[in-house]
């Protein structure tokens, strides 16, 4: 692995179960259990993992941000919406490059962001 990856991300969460749902339907990550039998995640590229965890404020203020990529903003902020997430910022292009950004709160109230690549 190359040194100074991301390799795991830890997710505030009120409901384990509902955030595990929610990324999974949103994202298509991978839930399992570890063996430990707290619920994990790994991202659709396998290079990500991380869980979520309880005893940690969710935060909604923009501070360190993560961001996902996706194949369409418009489409993920449909799920995001039907899965009990709140638009922050809108799809917004950046320059004329063909990029754009979104921001929405997951169902904790963690601020997240998504990334959209120029179409090729």
């Amino acid at each position: 692995m190359p040194d100074g990856k991301i390799c795991y991300v830890e997710i505030p969460a009120l409901d384990i179960e509902e955030s595990a749902d929610f990324y999974a339907i949103v994202f298509a990550w991978t839930v399992r259990v570890r063996g430990d039998g707290a619920r994990a995640f790994d991202d659709t590229t396998g290079g990500v993992s991380g869980s979520w965890v309880t005893g940690r404020s969710p935060r909604s203020d923009p501070g360190m941000l993560t961001y996902v990529m996706v194949d369409s903003i418009e489409a993920t902020v449909a799920k995001i919406t039907s899965k009990g997430g709140k638009v922050v910022t809108p799809r917004t292009a950046i320059g004329t490059s063909g990029e754009a950004y979104a921001t929405f709160l997951d169902p904790a109230g963690n601020l997240i962001g998504l990334y959209e690549e120029r179409k090729r």
